[in-house]
């Protein structure tokens, strides 16, 4: 008995690591495929625990996304310091959005974390709280070269960006597969269809709009036609049937 009593609580410890590893794998299959508001029993399946174990580890939702968003989230903070080191101020704002849509495309649950707001993500508040810094500082050097308008704030710059990026996982869902018509560089660029909509935000902020090409191909109407299904409330998630199938 003495020996099965001091066996059994490091057993316990190490399934107790385990049911939480699972679930912030399984949390974080899920959030990416559905977002944020994903019902937490799937996760719970998906880990192949109950719900019970669940709150257990992650007694609300907040304390689950920080867990799971936490490390992830850190990439878009480094690239914010490079962008404030940069030189060129107007190369270092257009590079680390970049480093930010990426991670917007990258999945809804990143989504959902940077383009709204969810109270109690600890790590969550320090992102945005950087994230404005940057944009703020990065701004001030723009103004103060004359590059950009006089008139911008970085609340505009800031509810633009997060206008536009939610519709990214949409208009990436929409291009991830190419018209029959597409050219082999459409399909190559369709991933990227975000920079297009980006780079005509961006050249709204100039004094002096350089007329460069815009980025990536132009949407075609069935494109656009998909892109406005995925934003709205009806879009399928992930293993939902249509109806009759």
């Amino acid at each position: 008995m003495t020996v099965g009593a001091r066996d059994g609580a490091p057993r316990q410890r190490r399934d107790a690591r385990r049911n939480r590893e699972l679930l912030q794998e399984a949390a974080h299959e899920v959030f990416t495929e559905q977002g944020l508001d994903a019902p937490l029993d799937v996760i719970a399946r998906r880990a192949g625990v109950g719900n019970a174990t669940l709150y257990r580890h992650f007694p609300t939702r907040a304390a689950l996304v920080d867990a799971v968003f936490r490390d992830s989230l850190a990439g878009t903070m480094d690239a914010g310091e490079q962008a404030r080191k940069a030189p060129d101020a107007w190369a270092g704002l257009t590079a680390y959005l970049e480093v930010v849509f990426r991670t917007l495309a990258a999945d809804r649950g990143s989504n959902d974390l940077m383009t709204t707001h969810l109270r109690g993500v600890e790590s969550l508040e320090a992102v945005h709280e950087h994230n404005r810094r940057t944009v703020a500082a990065l701004l001030s050097r723009l103004r103060d070269e004359g590059t950009v308008r006089a008139d911008v704030t970085t609340e505009d710059v800031l509810f633009g960006l997060a206008a536009l990026g939610r519709a990214v996982p949409a208009l990436t869902a929409a291009t991830a597969t190419p018209d029959a018509t597409a050219t082999p560089d459409e399909t190559a660029t369709a991933p990227d269809a975000w920079r297009r909509p980006l780079a005509l935000f961006l050249a709204g902020l100039r004094t002096a709009p350089a007329a460069a090409p815009l980025p990536a191909p132009a949407l075609t109407a069935a494109e656009l036609g998909e892109v406005l299904r995925e934003l709205g409330p009806h879009r399928t998630r992930a293993g939902d049937r249509e109806p009759g199938a």
